[in-house]
C-alpha cells in the first residue's frame, strides 16, 4: 500500500477483512502511513471513509489490533502516532474508548507546539475527544486555531475549529494580555463582554467596515464606553510580554515565543479599531502608539512581530480626531522603519494636513502637544501640600518632588500615593510621553538640514523656541535670523558676542557648511561658555567637502567603498535616516541601491551595496538573507531618473532599468551637488559604515568565517580616522584635561594612549579597539549595551556612544590592577 497505490486499496481492505486477517490490515495501514510520513491526501480520505463505514464489530477488531501495534516494543514514535490516529478515526460507536489516556497524553504534547505539521491528521484526536464528551485543553485549542489560519492546511482542521463548542476560551491562552482579558470577562456576568471578544477576534480585514463598526458600537453602548476603554487599555498594556508558557517548536527556526499568537493577533486588530470608536482620550492614543511600536519589533527569523497589528493601530489613530492621536502619528512618523506601516502613517498625516489646508511639515510641527508643560521644559503641579516638578534634562523628562516646606524629596510622598493616585498616574504617563516625543523631535530636527525649511519669526518662536516641549531642544541649537547666527542663552537669543537679538523676519536652522573654520570654532566656544549641550551634533557636525579623488572620479565617490557591514544593522540605520533599502537575499534576484530621495533639491542619492558570501547558514540567515554587505560607490541622479539595479549576490555593476521610450540618464557630477547636500549624504553613509562595520566589533578579531575578513578588520579597526572620529579627537583634546585620569592619558595620532599599572594601552578613536604593550597586542573588551562614559562634566552634544565607550575603557584601563573580569584578566 505505497503512496501510489492508496487509491486502489479498497479491494485489499475488503480482502483482509474477508480473510479476518486484521493484523495484516493493521500492518499494511501503518506501513503506508509511514511511507507517506502522515501526509494523507484525498486518496487517504477515501480509504478512511471506507474504514468508518465498516461494521462496528469489524472496526473494533481492527482497533484492537492497532492497539496491539501501538504497544508493540518494535513501534517507534511515528508508528504509535499513526496507530493512535487510526484508532481515533474508527473508534466511533465502540463500547469502550481504546487508547483514550494515550490520546490525552498526545494532545497535551500537541498543546506545547506552535502549529501542526502540514497534512497531518491530528485533528482526528481532538474530534475523538469531543465525540467522547470530553473538553479540549485551552492550549490544545490554541494549536488547532493557529494551524487553521494557514491557507495550506487541511480543510478538516478549519472545520474542527468552526465546530468547537462555545465553552472553549474566546482567545488563545499563552499570552498575558489574552489571559487577563479572559479572566476579566469570566469575572463578569454580562454576556456582552464575551460577545465583544468574539467580535474583535473576527477582525481579519485590513480596515473595519461599516457593518463591523455598527456591531462594535452596539456592544460599546451596552457595556459603557468608559468601562470598555479602561479594560481594553489595560489589556493592550500587557501586549508583547513573555509568553505565560513556552512553545517547543516553530516553523523555519523562527522565535515563535517572541512573536504574537496569530489567532490572538486578529483580536488585537479588532481592539485597536474598537478604541477608535470611543470618545478621544490621551490613554487611548498612548495605548495605540505603544501597540504599533511593539508590533513592529523584530523577531529572529520572522521580521516584525506582526505588521498587520501595527497597521491596525495606525488606522485606529487616523480615525481619532484628537490632538493626542495626531501627536502619536507625528511621533511614529519619525520612529517607524517598516515600509508598509510607514506608508500608512504618511498617508494619514497627508490626509490630515490636506483637511486642515496645511503642508505635511506644518502638521508635524503643530502635532506636538505640551503634555502639561506650562513653560519651556518645565511644569509644576500642586498635589495637596506637595509640589510635583516635571523638568526636561537633555532629551529626558524627570519627575521630582518638593514637600510642603519646599525642600526636594527623593521619592513620591506617601500622601500623594494615598490621596492623588489618579494625578500621580497621569504625571508618570506624561513623563513617558515627553521622553518619547523628545526623542522623536530630536530626530526630526536632525533631518531638517536637508529640508530647506525657513520660518517667519513669529511662527518659529511659537512652534520651536517658545514651545513648551520642542523649545527644550530648539533653545540648545543654533539658528540664523535674517542672516545672523544666534543661540539662546540667559533668557534671550544672542549673537556670538552675547548681544541680544530681538525680532526678525526669517529664520532657518544653522549648518556649518560654508562657514569659516574660525566661526565654527567660535560657536563651539560659545556653547561651552554657556554650558549648552546640543541634542545632536550641530556646531560639532562633520563637514564632508569634495576631495581631489572625487573630482577625479567626477560622478561617484569611493570614500566609503570596500567596507563589510552587517546588513540588518545597515538596513535599520538607513530607514531611520530616511533612506529606502531592500534586504539582499542569496537568490537569483536584483535590487536597487540604498536610496535617499531629496525632492527639495531635485536629486536622488544612491549608495551601492551587494551581498557578501554564498554559503547558506554561514553568510546568510536560515531564510537566505545575507548577514553582511560589501559597500561600493555613492552617486547622485536627478530625482525622477530611472532606477538602477544590480544582482543581489554581486558579480555585476549596477545598471539602469529602462522602460520603453526611456533614455539612460547620466549621474550628476559631484562638483554640481550643493555642498550641504553632499556633506549630509556622505555623513549618513559615514554613519552607516561607522556603526554597522564589522571592523567595530571586538569579537571579529579572528576575521569571521574562514578568517577572510581579518585583513579588513585590522585595517578598519586601527586605520585612518574618518570624519566623525576626527571630530571625536578634537573634543577629547578639550575633554581629557578635565578627567580624573588626565595625567595618564595622551592623544597621539589615531589613538588615545592610557598608562596603566600593568601595560600602556592605545584606544583607537574610530572603532574603540585596543592595543596594549608589548608589541601592540590586541586586547578584546566587548562593550556592554548600556555602557556609558564617566562623569566627565560638560559635553557639547549628545548621542556619541563610541565616545562613551572610549572614555569608559580609558577609566577602566587606567586602573587595570582593579579589573576583576576574568575574560579581560586572562589577556593581561
Amino acid at each position: 500500500m505505497a503512496y501510489a497505490r492508496v487509491k486502489n486499496c479498497k479491494s485489499l481492505v475488503r480482502q483482509r477483512v474477508g480473510e479476518g486477517d486484521f493484523r495484516a490490515l493493521a500492518v499494511d495501514l501503518l506501513k503506508a502511513a509511514a511511507i507517506n510520513d502522515g501526509h494523507w491526501d484525498e486518496s487517504w480520505d477515501e480509504l478512511l471513509q471506507l474504514l468508518r463505514e465498516l461494521p462496528v464489530e469489524v472496526r473494533q477488531r481492527l482497533g484492537d489490533t492497532l492497539v496491539e501495534q501501538y504497544h508493540s516494543t518494535e513501534a517507534g514514535p511515528n508508528a504509535r502516532r499513526n496507530a493512535l490516529t487510526l484508532v481515533g478515526i474508527i473508534s466511533r460507536g465502540f463500547p469502550d474508548d481504546p487508547l483514550s489516556a494515550e490520546r490525552v497524553e498526545e494532545l497535551e504534547r500537541i498543546g506545547r507546539q506552535h502549529s501542526l505539521w502540514y497534512a497531518t491528521r491530528l485533528e482526528v484526536l481532538a474530534e475523538a475527544e469531543l465525540a467522547a464528551g470530553r473538553t479540549l485543553a485551552p492550549a490544545v485549542v490554541a494549536v488547532f486555531r493557529r494551524s487553521s489560519l494557514d491557507a495550506y492546511r487541511s480543510g478538516d482542521i478549519r472545520e474542527l475549529v468552526r465546530q468547537l463548542p462555545e465553552s472553549v476560551p474566546v482567545l488563545n491562552v499563552g499570552e498575558e494580555w489574552a489571559e487577563r482579558a479572559l479572566a476579566d470577562v469570566e469575572g463578569t456576568e454580562a454576556p456582552e463582554w464575551r460577545a465583544l471578544l468574539t467580535h474583535v477576534a473576527g477582525a481579519t480585514a485590513s480596515k473595519p467596515g461599516a457593518k463591523w463598526d455598527q456591531q462594535a458600537q452596539g456592544l460599546i453602548d451596552a457595556l459603557g464606553a468608559e468601562r470598555v476603554r479602561t479594560a481594553v487599555v489595560s489589556w493592550l498594556a500587557l501586549v508583547g510580554r513573555p509568553r505565560t508558557f513556552e512553545l517547543e517548536e516553530g516553523p523555519y527556526e523562527a522565535d515563535v515565543n517572541s512573536a504574537y499568537d496569530p489567532y490572538n493577533a486578529n483580536a488585537l486588530r479588532g481592539l485597536a479599531w474598537l478604541l477608535s470608536l470611543l470618545p478621544p482620550h490621551p490613554d487611548t492614543a498612548r495605548a495605540l502608539g505603544a501597540l504599533v511600536e511593539t508590533s513592529l519589533k523584530k523577531v529572529a527569523g520572522m521580521g516584525p512581530r506582526n505588521p498587520k497589528v501595527g497597521n491596525a493601530g495606525v488606522v485606529a489613530l487616523a480615525r481619532i480626531d484628537s490632538e493626542a492621536a495626531l501627536a502619536e502619528l507625528a511621533r511614529l512618523a519619525t520612529r517607524i522603519t517598516y515600509k508598509a506601516t510607514a506608508k500608512i502613517v504618511d498617508t494619514a498625516l497627508e490626509d490630515r494636513a490636506t483637511a486642515l489646508g496645511l503642508s505635511r511639515e506644518e502638521i508635524e510641527e503643530l502635532a506636538v502637544p505640551a503634555y502639561g508643560l506650562t513653560e519651556v521644559g518645565r511644569a509644576e503641579h500642586r498635589l495637596g501640600d506637595v509640589t510635583a516638578l516635571v523638568e526636561v534634562h537633555g532629551t529626558r523628562a524627570v519627575l521630582g518632588w518638593r514637600n510642603a516646606a519646599g525642600k526636594p524629596v527623593k521619592s513620591v510622598p506617601a500622601a500623594v500615593k494615598r490621596d492623588h493616585a489618579d494625578e500621580l498616574k497621569e504625571l508618570k504617563a506624561a513623563v513617558k510621553d515627553i521622553d518619547r516625543m523628545l526623542s522623536a523631535q530630536s530626530e526630526r530636527l536632525d533631518r531638517q538640514f536637508l529640508a530647506r525649511r525657513t520660518w517667519s519669526h513669529g511662527t518659529w518662536r511659537e512652534r520651536y523656541l517658545d514651545h513648551p516641549l520642542v523649545g527644550a531642544l530648539a533653545r540648545r541649537l543654533l539658528w540664523t535670523v535674517d542672516g545672523t547666527t544666534v543661540g539662546y542663552a540667559d533668557g534671550a537669543l544672542r549673537t556670538l558676542t552675547d548681544d541680544p537679538v530681538d525680532g526678525g523676519s526669517e529664520v532657518s536652522l544653522w549648518h556649518p557648511v560654508g562657514r569659516e573654520p574660525a566661526e565654527i570654532v567660535a560657536w563651539r566656544d560659545w556653547l561651552e561658555r554657556h554650558r549648552i549641550t546640543q541634542p545632536f551634533k550641530q556646531a560639532h557636525r562633520e563637514v564632508y567637502l569634495l576631495t581631489d579623488a572625487e573630482r577625479a572620479t567626477h560622478t561617484y565617490s569611493n570614500r566609503f567603498a570596500a567596507h563589510i557591514v552587517r546588513q540588518h544593522q545597515f538596513h535599520s540605520l538607513a530607514a531611520v535616516r530616511g533612506w529606502r533599502n531592500k534586504l539582499r537575499l542569496c537568490v537569483d534576484d536584483s535590487a536597487p541601491p540604498a536610496t535617499r530621495e531629496l525632492p527639495q533639491w531635485g536629486l536622488r542619492a544612491e549608495y551601492w551595496v551587494q551581498g557578501d558570501g554564498e554559503e547558506y547558514g554561514v553568510d546568510t540567515t536560515e531564510s537566505g538573507t545575507f548577514l553582511r554587505l560589501r559597500t561600493d560607490q555613492v552617486r547622485f541622479y536627478p530625482v525622477d531618473a530611472p532606477e538602477n539595479s544590480a544582482h543581489c549576490c554581486g558579480g555585476e555593476e549596477y545598471h539602469m532599468w529602462l522602460r520603453d521610450g526611456q533614455e539612460p540618464v547620466e549621474p550628476v557630477p559631484l562638483d554640481e551637488i550643493p555642498p550641504l547636500v553632499l556633506s549630509e549624504v556622505l555623513r549618513d553613509v559615514d554613519l552607516f559604515v561607522g556603526v554597522a562595520s564589522i571592523g567595530n566589533d571586538p569579537a571579529w578579531q579572528d576575521g569571521g568565517p574562514g578568517g577572510r575578513f581579518r585583513e579588513y578588520w585590522s585595517s578598519y579597526g586601527f586605520g585612518e580616522l574618518n570624519q566623525s572620529a576626527e571630530t571625536r579627537r578634537a573634543l577629547l583634546e578639550r575633554l581629557i584635561p578635565r578627567l580624573a585620569i588626565a595625567d595618564r592619558c595622551t592623544l597621539e595620532g589615531r589613538f588615545l594612549h592610557v598608562k596603566g599599572e600593568r601595560h600602556t594601552y592605545k584606544i583607537h578613536l574610530g572603532s574603540g579597539n585596543i592595543l596594549r604593550t608589548p608589541n601592540d597586542q590586541y586586547l578584546c573588551i566587548v562593550p556592554k549595551s548600556n555602557m556609558s562614559g564617566p562623569q566627565a562634566g560638560y559635553l557639547p552634544y549628545e548621542g556619541d556612544r563610541t565616545l562613551a565607550v572610549i572614555l569608559s575603557k580609558a577609566m577602566m584601563l587606567a586602573k587595570d590592577t582593579e579589573i576583576t573580569d576574568p575574560t579581560i584578566l586572562s589577556q593581561l
